[in-house]
């Protein structure tokens, strides 16, 4: 698909569906923003100079934008180092932060004060320092590799070594990533904040309202924002936690908009996307829906449902339970909407035409034809070749890997590097220790007994690892029997075996553990799995290569952009509404009334449960400055900006680079937006800024963090 137009007239007809330029499409690098770029943003309403968006010489909007822990992103708005971001992106650390004494999940937390701010053990933010071109260094080496694999090889210790030359360390992060599926390379560098603080959470009946009722939904009502601070040392530098360090300075702080929006508005996002697959080749788009989201879809809907049972019935499961479970279904009901989507959008036939007038393209064209003839042949038997392992890589993955508890226990324990720095060591050995407390046996136990069932129903016997034999030897065939044994007597349902370890208990041998013997088992046959994929993987890697810079020869009077991989991006468009389906028309913002509609229609449902005084406040009308002019109260508002998972947190700007939101999902009807953007269809929803300030004030009654704020 892509941001590509025909350079062949024959070709116009059939392709234009597959590849017409959509203005409001792409996931830009702000440091290659060109003129085609620059002129469309203006044409849509942009104002300022781009040098406010990305400079690297002055403080500019991008120095505010940050990583959020290890997969969203957050936005600097004070002076003070506060940092806005969606709920669910600090859920986690709400939750590590939360009992049942203080349910900050259900409650909120509300501090009044810095000292009230609350540490959050393990959390960081980033903010960019750098990003350099290194592709003609990496490239210039690599070139001579016929063979793919030395070829990756190669540009990885090439990267490392230039990742160690900047000097890295726990508060210097370099990177280098690789764009265009490995055409071109950029070397990223982050500086690391450490200590970072919970400041604000409203209940999760505001910051997950609609819960997973409503998750990838739109019209939506979720107040889904938290705020946290960043603190550094006395020279404002990064630092661990201290109780005397002081909230960082940034270098630059977005200021808030209080004008809001109206529809064709221009709208922008600056975040940090995580993963898109917009190049894929059509057998590669199969291959994700049947053989990676459909075991996806099938496991974790079992193992979801059984702790939501458990959660149900009691506190303090769903408190040590929360997380983990809104982190699995959420690309649980991605995959089931993108699985769907990709059906209703047509997007394999898109992806085909696409292909067809490109073997055209290469066949008619001498310099293509003499590398390019066996492309498409070679990539269609390397992902055949690869399917059937493929599939039972998936559901080992997801079964085992990312399953029982037990399990991820051992295999970290397995991969724990104990000669490292002492500090380091014991820093991730707390972390260890902490996963514990999340722990329910009981559960834990009812999980791996249906994983083992799952996995064994769904996959050939020769991809069974060998706990498989021992169930059907020692234990007849029975799983729970299995299950029951093991944690019966393995060190490490509790933190025990392992405090027996370190402490050089000469009566226990670690690897004489049924726990630690059983991760054992699954990581040999987790290696066989991937070494019948490497040589597939392979042929696939160099074939995606060939094929995206084939795209873009073919298509070279286009303005590209590369796949999502985390790193900085803007997206530009406008605010809008959509019709999902014939004969309805979605608009483009929804109030307080549709909050107060979805609690009446679902009295009972948990998702949708919000705490009486939130009603009552609701119902009164007293939005002061932050209604619109008509006196209503917005809560979440959608725009075509071009986003993806990893975004959620982004700041939403309007045309003079203002906060207007933060985004935190996509749409439904647009699931496929990972590998074919839909013009027509692809939203970005946003939790209205007004609304978020409002839920601070009138609610949270912390008006002194309004005051930090710099309000347009």
């Amino acid at each position: 698909m892509m941001n590509w137009k025909k350079r062949v007239g024959t070709a116009l007809c059939l392709c234009a569906v597959a590849l017409s330029t959509y203005a409001d499409e792409g996931m830009w690098i702000l440091k290659e923003l060109n003129k085609q770029n620059l002129a469309r943003m203006a044409e849509l309403g942009f104002k300022p100079s781009v040098d406010k968006l990305y400079n690297e010489n002055e403080p500019c909007v991008a120095n505010a934008v940050v990583i959020f822990g290890g997969g969203c992103t957050g936005i600097t708005v004070s002076n003070e180092g506060l940092i806005f971001t969606n709920h669910h992106c600090g859920f986690g650390s709400i939750q590590k932060l939360s009992s049942v004494e203080h349910d900050y999940l259900k409650n909120g937390f509300v501090s009044q004060s810095q000292s009230e701010e609350l540490p959050v053990p393990g959390l960081s933010v980033r903010y960019l320092r750098e990003t350099i071109d290194v592709s003609d260094r990496i490239n210039s080496q690599i070139d001579k590799y016929q063979d793919e694999y030395q070829r990756l090889m190669a540009a990885d210790s090439i990267g490392n070594a230039i990742c160690d030359s900047i000097g890295q360390n726990q508060f210097l992060a370099a990177e280098v990533v690789p764009f265009y599926n490995n055409n071109k390379y950029y070397l990223v560098t982050y500086d690391v904040y450490r200590d970072v603080r919970m400041v604000f959470a409203p209940p999760s009946s505001i910051g997950k309202f609609g819960g997973d009722t409503d998750n990838w939904m739109w019209p939506r009502q979720t107040g889904d924002f938290s705020i946290f601070r960043v603190y550094a040392n006395a020279e404002n530098k990064p630092a661990e936690y201290d109780a005397a360090n002081k909230p960082y300075h940034p270098k630059y702080v977005a200021e808030v908009s209080m004008q809001g929006y109206q529809d064709k508005d221009y709208a922008m996002t600056i975040g940090f996307p995580g993963s898109t697959d917009r190049y894929l080749c059509s057998w590669g788009v199969k291959q994700r829906i049947e053989d990676s989201n459909k075991p996806r879809i099938e496991v974790r809907g079992i193992k979801q449902a059984l702790w939501s049972e458990a959660m149900q019935a009691s506190d303090a499961v769903r408190i040590k339970y929360a997380s983990k479970y809104a982190g699995s279904s959420n690309y649980w009901k991605n995959s089931i909407g993108m699985n769907r989507a990709v059906r209703k959008l047509k997007v394999l036939e898109k992806k085909r035409a696409m292909e067809q007038e490109l073997r055209r393209w290469i066949q008619q064209t001498p310099d293509e034809r003499a590398d390019l003839l066996q492309l498409f042949t070679d990539l269609e038997l390397a992902y055949k070749n690869r399917r059937e392992v493929n599939r039972a890589q998936s559901y080992f993955v997801e079964a085992f890997l990312n399953g029982p508890e037990l399990v991820q226990q051992a295999l970290t324990i397995l991969n724990f590097d104990f000669e490292g720095e002492r500090d380091v060591v014991v820093a991730n050995l707390k972390k260890i220790v902490e996963t514990y407390k999340n722990l329910d046996v009981d559960i834990d136990k009812e999980v791996f007994t249906a994983m083992l069932k799952e996995y064994r129903s769904q996959v050939d016997s020769a991809y069974l690892p060998e706990v498989y034999h021992t169930i059907a030897t020692q234990y007849g065939g029975d799983d729970r029997a299995f299950v029951d044994s093991l944690y019966a007597h393995t060190q490490f349902a509790t933190p025990r075996g392992l405090k027996r370890f370190l402490e050089r208990d000469t009566t226990y041998q670690l690897l004489d553990d049924p726990a630690i013997s059983l991760g054992i088992d699954l990581i040999t046959k987790a290696f066989e799995l991937n070494m019948q994929m490497q040589e597939p993987s392979v042929q696939i890697d160099r074939g995606e290569r060939l094929l995206n810079a084939a795209i873009r020869r073919f298509y070279a009077s286009r303005n590209f952009y590369p796949d999502a991989n985390f790193s900085m991006r803007l997206s530009f468009g406008t605010v809008c509404g959509y019709d999902p389906f014939d004969g309805a028309h979605y608009n483009y913002y929804t109030t307080t009334r549709g909050v107060l509609e979805k609690v009446r229609a679902h009295e009972g449902d948990a998702d949708f449960e919000v705490q009486p005084e939130f009603l009552s406040l609701l119902s009164s009308g007293d939005f002061g400055r932050y209604a619109d002019e008509n006196g209503e109260m917005k809560v979440c508002f959608i725009s075509n900006n071009d986003i993806t998972g990893g975004n959620s947190g982004s700041a939403m700007f309007n045309a003079r680079g203002e906060l207007l939101g933060l985004a935190f999902d996509g749409n439904w009807e647009a699931m496929s937006s990972d590998i074919l953007y839909e013009p027509d269809m692809q939203r970005c929803i946003g939790v209205d800024i007004r609304y978020v300030l409002f839920v601070i004030e009138k609610y949270g009654k912390a008006s002194e963090l309004i005051r930090e704020l710099k309000i347009g």
